[in-house]
């Protein structure tokens, strides 16, 4: 497999969306997902943190997964994040949604054990070898508790099909240090949306977004502007959008980006329990900083979209 993926741009981490009674709606699920393609967003990325992963069963995640592919029609690629507690389940899971037709697979550190360095990599190693899929690397240590260190993901340099690292650490250095070590190996992706524009100034490629669900058309400016170096145009935006940006990186990120969605009216803020819906002061704070964004709305410039 070839170590080269086309993987540019903003890739929303989108939602899962339910039912009353906690269902999957696979046909608003549908409609959310055609919307941020509609408004030009890059990719996508199905069953991830944001998607509420851990929530799904085996069956729903790929029927999740197959809405993404028929709604995309290849016109944007689709990426599947696998999140299981062994390596021999993250891999049959990844040939799964490969089957289903994803571009790649966002793969997350094993959940619930905290694992010792070497046993992060043998994770990584073990499902590149058994998955015919190409594999984004996940690291998002404050919330899974496994990180992925630069040194850990060079050793997987000769895993071919391990073509690329989503960094949510918010540490942008490790970017450098990767890129020092071994060039261009691996495809570099934002993956904290408070530190996005940090990112690509030091290289990343992409952006996985939580907050591309709400304002896809301002994410993906923001990438395009600082790509092509119009850092100027850039941070306006970025500095406007930034207390929205903020909620990406709480505990209850997922609660708050449906929040955020359905104030927009892009999507239901219903989650699975024991996600519950925001309450009391939380739910005051997004609602206020939500308002706020709304009120202030930047023009944005052209970048193509």
């Amino acid at each position: 497999m070839s170590k080269k993926v086309n993987w540019s741009g903003v890739f929303p981490a989108v939602t899962t969306q339910f039912n009353d009674d906690f269902s999957i709606n696979l046909d608003k699920t549908h409609q959310v997902i055609s919307n941020v393609i509609r408004d030009g967003v890059s990719g996508l990325v199905v069953c991830g943190s944001v998607g509420e992963n851990t929530s799904l069963t085996a069956e729903e995640k790929i029927a999740v997964t197959e809405v993404a592919v028929d709604a995309a029609k290849g016109r944007v690629p689709v990426i599947c994040g696998v999140a299981e507690f062994t390596s021999v389940a993250a891999a049959n899971t990844a040939n799964l949604v490969r089957k289903a037709g994803v571009d790649g697979v966002m793969l997350m550190p094993a959940l619930v054990y905290g694992s010792k360095p070497y046993e992060t990599a043998e994770h990584y190693r073990y499902v590149a070898k058994h998955a015919d899929v190409p594999l984004m690397v996940y690291n998002n240590p404050p919330i899974y508790k496994n990180d992925v260190t630069p040194d850990i993901l060079i050793s997987l340099a000769d895993c071919d099909n391990v073509v690329c690292f989503k960094d949510s650490s918010g540490d942008t250095r490790r970017f450098i240090d990767v890129r020092n070590e071994v060039g261009d190996r691996f495809v570099l992706f934002a993956g904290l949306d408070d530190v996005v524009l940090e990112s690509l100034a030091v290289g990343a490629e992409g952006w996985v977004s939580g907050m591309s669900n709400v304002f896809p058309k301002e994410g993906e400016t923001i990438f395009r502007l600082c790509k092509a170096g119009r850092f100027a145009e850039a941070m306006p935006i970025y500095e406007w959008l930034m207390p929205i940006l903020h909620l990406d990186a709480r505990a209850d990120l997922v609660q708050c980006i449906k929040l955020c969605e359905a104030i927009a009216g892009r999507g239901s803020e219903l989650t699975r329990p024991p996600r519950l819906l925001l309450r009391g002061e939380d739910r005051a704070h997004v609602e206020a900083i939500m308002a706020k964004a709304l009120a202030n709305r930047p023009i944005l410039p052209d970048v193509g979209l």
